[in-house]
């Protein structure tokens, strides 16, 4: 799909009920893809627009999650104990 830690948004134009969302796209994090959803709702507070945004796994046959999720490797830890 994309590079790593992105992803896109488009309108949808298959939107047929008030719950379906307003875009869909899809990111990467990490290796795993995932659908994206996102919905433009108003502030109560101020009556300002805003983008509420919701993430779901993309599965295949199997049921498992789309993607290799990759090892975070911290250098600052040293697993070295010395005794």
């Amino acid at each position: 799909m994309e590079r790593d830690n992105s992803g896109v948004l488009f309108k949808n134009d298959r939107k047929e009920a008030e719950n379906h969302p307003d875009y869909r796209g899809g990111v990467t994090v990490a290796g795993v893809e995932y659908y994206l959803s996102a919905w433009i709702r108003t502030s109560k507070k101020d009556g300002g627009k805003f983008m509420s945004l919701a993430l779901s796994p993309k599965l295949d046959a199997g049921n498992r999650a789309v993607g290799q999720a990759k090892k975070v490797v911290n250098k600052d830890f040293d697993d070295d104990i010395p005794f």
